[in-house]
């Protein structure tokens, strides 16, 4: 989206019947911050999820461990 709008620019340069491409240019600018916005929002979504599985393990591996220390897995529960 950068690249495109010199590319526009230069176009219409070349164009003998002049053409407004203000509105086109702010079209795509607007287009790309809200892609830039989304891509933050999903980067800030993965980057939560990648603490809570790190945690989760963290518990899990915990948890392990304290049954492990027990005795092994309580009655009923089958041993893995």
């Amino acid at each position: 989206l950068s690249a495109l709008s010199p590319e526009l620019c230069r176009i219409n340069e070349d164009q003998k019947v002049a053409l407004d491409l203000d509105p086109y240019v702010k079209k795509l600018l607007n287009a790309r911050r809200r892609v830039v916005l989304v891509n933050n929002i999903l980067q800030n979504a993965q980057e939560r999820l990648r603490r809570l599985n790190h945690s989760v393990a963290k518990e899990t591996v915990r948890r392990k461990a304290m049954l492990e220390a027990a005795g092994g897995y309580p009655q009923g529960l089958p041993g893995k």
